[in-house]
C-alpha cells in the first residue's frame, strides 16, 4: 500500500475538521451580527450560543475525541508497515462515518442517525486497532 493511499483518509479527516471550523466561525459570526448573541454572552466560554451554533461547536469539538485514536493509529501502522488494503478501506469507512456524523450534527441533529454514524465509526476504529494489534503480536515488526 502506498503512503499516499494510507494518508489520504487522514487528509480527508483533517479537511473535515477545517470545514467544520470555518462553518462554526460563519454560524457564530452570523449570530453575533444578528444580535442573537453578544460577545459578552460568550466571552468566557459560556454556552450561550443559539442551538445552531452550539450544534456546529459540538460537531467541531467531537472531531478531537474519537478521531484522536485514528490519528494515533495511522502513523503507527505506517511506521510498522502494517497498513494494507483492509486498513485503508476501514480508514475510509471511519472518515465517511465522521463526515456523516458531522453532517447530521450541523443539520437535522437527529440523534438516532447521529448515534448510528458515531457507533459505526467507533466500531470500525475498534476493528482497525484490533487488526493492528493482532498483526503486531503475531508477526515480527519489519522495521
Amino acid at each position: 500500500m502506498t503512503v499516499q493511499a494510507i494518508l489520504a483518509p487522514v487528509f480527508a479527516q483533517v479537511l473535515l475538521i477545517f470545514v467544520l471550523m470555518f462553518w462554526l466561525g460563519r454560524v457564530r459570526l452570523a449570530e453575533i451580527k444578528a444580535g442573537a448573541v453578544t460577545a459578552g454572552d460568550v466571552s468566557m466560554g459560556q454556552r450561550n450560543w443559539q442551538p445552531r451554533a452550539q450544534q456546529a461547536a459540538n460537531a467541531f469539538s467531537n472531531q478531537f475525541e474519537l478521531p484522536v485514536l485514528f490519528f494515533a493509529l495511522v502513523p503507527l501502522a505506517l511506521y510498522t508497515k502494517k497498513a494494507d488494503l483492509l486498513f485503508v478501506v476501514l480508514a475510509w469507512i471511519f472518515v465517511a462515518s465522521r463526515a456523516v456524523h458531522a453532517g447530521v450534527y450541523v443539520t437535522s441533529n437527529h440523534v438516532p442517525f447521529r448515534f448510528r454514524a458515531y457507533t459505526l465509526g467507533a466500531l470500525v476504529l475498534l476493528a482497525m486497532w484490533i487488526v493492528f494489534a493482532v498483526r503486531i503480536f503475531l508477526a515480527p515488526i519489519g522495521i
